[in-house]
Order: structure tokens, then sequence, then C-alpha cells
């Protein structure tokens, strides 16, 4: 096995571990345990698959994007990951299967969540009410009025949603909430965590129940194709869809790997949320990654069109593989996101997430560099629904 596979006392090479308060230490290692159990367990594993296929929809289509391919150029075959065709239409609905299954395997009633653009909450939400568990989802204020269809299906599917009004009311705010929560109620609680975050084993776990992604789109493609592709476009906020679409293929030196974060409006604090473009080394909610923070430590504010994308800190294998030189990461701007969401409606007639809009945007920009006969495959992360009235009121602003 590589060994870009191997943890070390839970870090993927520098980053990670475990940065949490004392009376959590007990819980994590406890997860820890009960997690690695499960990976060897078949009855775990067979149950995990059988709901993939007959609740989740699985496999998702790997779908050759024609339009789109000749709109860049023609150099490069498009092919979209359609994870945006999974039940409740994100890639989030992989890593809350996994996660509730493990809390019933804990013997936990309760699940807590926190979510950005509302689709792990979402996620979360319909995979406990499938087993009739308590789920509380907690968002920030502003996150709420910009994803508020996800807020009006949370509830319809059972879910209490607690509004943070703490800080910047985004992510970084939900998921300060969710832990003082979790903390407070250990025996009957479980918390499914949204990205490939937080204390270890949380990004090891999201990684592997998301890498379904990655393991299907390399059989679709090879079937396709008859060979690997030569690069792989993912957006990437906390990081899950990414990781999860590259894992299969780290061992695959020749395929590129390259991560789209959110350039925002400008890369001046404040303006975007691209970690690698303006963050340092950091300790942030659990884990040490790159982080979006000042010379005195403090996390800055941050922003994006994509509720999904606007983080403060990147999933730690991210930060691993971009150090070891194993994937690249660029970003892409509110502007044109919002231009790639317009131009894949209208020429394949898929609505994409903002957040995967990101990655359509990059992927139109290398298509155009690309030699001919290149093969990309562009994970199309959730679906664009919950943002319909984001880009309406960007499109209208655009047109004053």
């Amino acid at each position: 096995m590589n060994s870009m596979h191997l943890m070390q006392k839970g870090r993927f090479g520098d980053f990670g571990g475990r940065f949490v308060p004392e009376t959590l230490m007990a819980p994590i290692l406890e997860l820890e345990s009960m997690y690695r159990e499960a990976q060897l367990d078949d009855a775990f594993q067979n149950e995990l698959s059988q709901i993939l296929k007959d609740f989740v929809g699985r496999e998702t289509p790997l779908d050759y994007a024609a339009r789109l391919s000749a709109l860049a150029g023609g150099n490069a075959r498009i092919y979209l990951k359609r994870e945006d065709l999974a039940h409740t239409g994100a890639h989030k609905i992989n890593n809350a299967v996994g996660q509730i299954l493990l809390a019933k395997r804990m013997g936990k009633t309760r699940i807590i969540a926190e979510t950005g653009a509302g689709q792990h909450g979402v996620a979360t939400a319909a995979v406990a009410a499938r087993f009739g568990l308590a789920c509380v989802v907690y968002m920030g204020e502003a996150d709420m009025q910009r994803q508020e269809p996800n807020v009006r299906r949370m509830r319809l599917l059972g879910a209490e949603v607690r509004k943070v009004t703490t800080g910047s009311r985004t992510l970084k705010d939900a998921v300060s909430e969710a832990m003082r929560d979790w903390v407070t109620n250990l025996q009957t609680t479980y918390y499914v965590l949204g990205s490939a975050l937080g204390p270890h084993p949380y990004p090891l776990m999201v990684r592997d129940f998301q890498s379904v992604i990655g393991r299907e789109a390399r059989a679709q493609i090879l079937a396709r194709e008859s060979r690997l592709p030569d690069e792989l476009i993912a957006c990437v906020g906390g990081g899950s869809n990414a990781i999860g679409l590259f894992h299969a293929f780290i061992d695959d030196r020749d395929v590129a790997m390259i991560g789209v974060e959110a350039g925002g409006q400008g890369f001046k604090p404040g303006q975007h949320a691209a970690r690698f473009h303006g963050g340092g080394l950091g300790v942030f909610q659990g884990t040490e990654t790159f982080v979006l923070q000042d010379n005195e430590g403090q996390i800055l504010q941050t922003h994006s069109i994509s509720a999904g994308l606007d983080y403060a800190a990147v999933g730690p294998e991210h930060a691993h593989l971009r150090q070891i030189g194993r994937a690249q990461y660029h970003s892409v701007g509110d502007a044109a996101a919002l231009e790639a969401f317009q131009i894949l409606s209208r020429t394949e007639g898929i609505l994409p997430a903002l957040e995967s809009a990101h990655a359509i945007a990059y992927a139109l920009i290398r298509a155009r560099e690309a030699k001919v006969g290149s093969i990309f495959i562009v994970n199309l992360s959730g679906r664009g629904d919950k943002d319909m009235d984001i880009v309406e009121a960007a499109l209208k602003g655009a047109s004053c």
C-alpha cells in the first residue's frame, strides 16, 4: 500500500490530529475504535452497500458532456460524475448513511449535525428519518437566509433546525455549536460531521464513506474509454466530494488531481475562502491544517457566492496532498462560477450547485489548454435547486 494512505497518530503527514477539549477525548477514542471494528465487519459493510444502492440510488452515472466539451474547444472530453442524482441531491448522503449506521451500532438515539449550504443537513435529516432517530441540525443565520429551501426540506424531514447567530453566522459557527451540543449530550448523541474536517477520525471516516465516488468513477471511465482520465476536477470547501473522487486514483500518478477553492470577490481578507491562496498553518475546530487567519491567529471572515465553500479551513488530507505535490489547488471567483452555472444549464440541461459550478468553471479553463484527446472527470457534487434565489439575485444585480 502506498505510504500516502497510511496515517500516523491520526495525521496525514504534517496535518490533522485531534485538538479537542479533555471531555471529548474519550468519545473521540471510542468513535475511532468503533469505526475500526465496523470497517472489518462484513454485516456492517453489506448493510452500507445495500442502503447506498436502494436508498441513495448508487451507482450514480458518469455522464459525457458533449456540448460542454465542444464549447470548451473540443480538446478534452469532459465527463460529469453525477452526484447531484444521488438521493437528496448531493454527495453528502454517502457520508450521512455511513455515519448514522455507525451511530446505530454505538446505540445512540439522537443525531446532531451542522450544515452550511444545507445539503449535509438535508442528507442527515433524511437518513435519521429512515432510522427513526431524533435529529437536530445547526445552521448559521446567514446560511439559513440564503439556503432557505433546504431549511424547509430539513424541517419536512422531521429535523429541528437550530439557528446560530454568533460570529459570521455561517458554517464555522454552526460547527462550534454542534460540538458544544455533543459535549453536553455524549451518552445519547452522535455528531455527524459533514466534511473531511475536524478531529481524527472524522477526516478519515468521511474520506472512506465518500470514496465510493472515485471507485465508481474509476470503473466507469475504464469501461467507457478503456483508460484512466488525464484530470480529476472537484470543488473544495471542507473537501469531502473532492477527496471522495481523488482517493481511488491516488496511486495513479498520471492522473492529475485538481481542487477548486472559492476565489470569491478578490484576494483581500474577507473577500474569499481560498485557504491555499491566503491561508497559513493553524489549528481550527479540532484539526491542524491550512486556515484563513490573521497574524494573531484569529480566524478571518470568508466570502463565497456558494455557502458550501465558505469555510475558513480545508480538510487536512488536502493539505497533505498539496504538500507532497500529488494534488493541485486553484481558485475560481464568484463571477466565473455564476457564468459556469449558466453555461452548464444551457449546454447540458443540468442546474449545478454553485459549489460544483466552481469546478465546471475551472474545467472550462483547463479544457482550452489541454492536448487533443484529453479526458477530464468533473465531480458534480450537488444540484442547483437550492441556489436558484442566489443565482437570480446575482444575475439581476449584474444586469443593473
